[in-house]
């Protein structure tokens, strides 16, 4: 987490929990949560995101369980690619994903404004 973090670590809400039960009872029963996998039926464009959803990815080599892409079935997602291959990277993902939620929700609590410390 702190390599993958660096510079942003501290501006991130991280929350840890002990195994994916755990999550489920800390979780409130109306988040909205998608699922991200090469098994979804459903373009990650297609949904109307809001504020507090939530995006579920699975590992890099293996994706998401069986068990996890039967509980959330109904919003399972995918990203469209060229077929036969394998996957995106999970970074890649993440980041492509993240940023369509964003998109739609207005970039909530981003700014447009340049880094006056970076110089182009």
């Amino acid at each position: 987490m702190k390599r993958a973090g660096m510079d942003y670590r501290e501006l991130a809400d991280v929350q840890r929990y002990r195994d994916w039960d755990d999550y489920l009872a800390r979780t409130e029963p109306d988040v909205r949560t998608f699922a991200l996998t090469t098994h979804g039926n459903r373009c990650y464009t297609k949904p109307e995101y809001r504020e507090g959803d939530r995006f579920l990815f699975g590992s890099e080599g293996s994706g998401l369980p069986e068990s996890i892409r039967n509980q959330y079935s109904e919003s399972l997602l995918r990203i469209p690619m060229i077929p036969d291959a394998r996957s995106l990277n999970l970074a890649n993902s993440v980041s492509i994903v993240l940023y369509e939620a964003l998109r739609q929700t207005g970039f909530p609590g981003l700014s447009f404004r340049r880094n006056p410390l970076y110089r182009s």
